[in-house]
């Protein structure tokens, strides 16, 4: 493909037209202010007739919690310090006694979700997770389960011997909401063979979302990024992302985060700095055009550069999150309540907003 210039290229951005991964990769090479100022511009175009024609002025979060059932896993990711063997003294699996004290604590501080994984547990059976399933669904109904990632359903799938898709279904049937995008790291099986080579490729991870769609779950799409994978792998990753939104139109947010590498396997130079998740939130927000809405990452980059963030395409702070148990593993520990959430979004000039996983208004 010829590339356009400097100024054809961004007019390009600011008319809202698809632009290609080549165009992308010059955009990647703008300076960061000019690239951030054409998200926003984005931005603005995919949430100006949302919410009665006030999406432009609204950052929406939502109350949820994280609640990981085990750290029992045997795909061993080098950028993962959570994971436990059956080996280790501190490996656990949740009881339902303990999973009920985190729902009802989420409950008296007005949450509406949880987001539930785990790791890749070899023993734990079939009807262990429908009996979890529906005892959330009856006890807490208020609540919706965001629930088991792309890798966990595939895990599942081998392990108990059956289809994808009745494992999906049967995990539907029990209660099951949503699907969290998990496990995607970069979809590019050159990266994932370095980073977690017993993990699920990319078509996997694929073909799980498109099931999932197909079945009526809504999920979200995530990348991790900042650690073996190039500029154009990025990008690879980002086209796949809007390929598979083209095909199962399922994917409700996008959410890109940083590599945290202390205590992990996986080394790195130099850690991935705030500039450079700027920039890619920035162009993730240009390229993916069929996905409404784009996620900050405070958890990882901190509060002030989720802040930030408003202004370089997102249009979403994410989650309270009363609980976060594997980027805190890897050393980083940022905490917000409703409150403080609220006041950032302000500080930045919208207007904060409570919302469901479908992205509807609570408040």
């Amino acid at each position: 493909m010829v590339s356009l210039n400097r100024d054809a290229l961004n007019d390009k951005v600011l008319e809202g037209a698809r632009i290609s991964s080549d165009e992308a990769l010059q955009l990647y090479q703008l300076p960061l202010e000019e690239l951030g100022a054409l998200a926003n511009v984005r931005r603005n175009l995919a949430k100006e007739k949302s919410y009665g024609g006030r999406g432009r002025e609204i950052v929406t979060y939502i109350a949820d919690r994280n609640i990981n059932y085990t750290n029992v896993c045997n795909v061993y990711c080098k950028f993962c310090a959570f994971y436990r063997t059956e080996r280790d003294e501190d490996h656990y699996v949740l009881s339902l006694e303990q999973i009920d004290q985190k729902l009802d604590e989420l409950s008296a501080a007005g949450g509406v979700q949880i987001l539930m994984q785990g790791g890749h547990h070899p023993k734990l059976p079939f009807t262990w997770y429908l009996d979890l399933l529906q005892h959330i669904r009856k006890k807490y109904p208020h609540i919706n389960i965001h629930g088991f990632s792309p890798p966990e359903f595939q895990h599942f799938a081998e392990t108990f011997r059956m289809p994808l898709r009745e494992v999906i279904a049967e995990f539907k049937k029990a209660g099951l909401g949503s699907i969290p995008g998990g496990g995607g790291e970069i979809l590019v099986d050159r990266v994932r063979k370095k980073i977690s080579p017993l993990k699920i490729n990319s078509d996997q991870w694929l073909e799980v979302m498109q099931v999932a769609h197909e079945l009526g779950l809504k999920s979200s799409a995530t990348m991790m990024f900042g650690h073996v994978e190039t500029i154009e792998e990025r990008i690879e990753h980002l086209q796949r992302i809007r390929d598979q939104q083209g095909r199962s139109g399922g994917f409700t947010a996008f959410i890109c985060w940083t590599f945290q590498p202390q205590h992990t396997v996986l080394k790195v130079q130099q850690p991935t700095g705030v500039a450079e998740y700027l920039r890619t939130q920035a162009l993730s927000r240009i390229f993916l055009d069929n996905i409404d809405n784009i996620q900050s990452s405070w958890v990882t980059q901190g509060p002030e550069i989720g802040q930030v963030a408003l202004k370089y395409g997102a249009n979403d702070f994410g989650s309270v999150m009363m609980e976060e148990n594997v980027v805190s593993a890897a050393g980083t520990t940022f905490c917000l309540d409703a409150l403080q959430i609220e006041s950032l979004i302000r500080d930045a000039g919208y207007e904060p907003r409570r919302r469901n996983n479908s992205y509807e208004l609570l408040n």
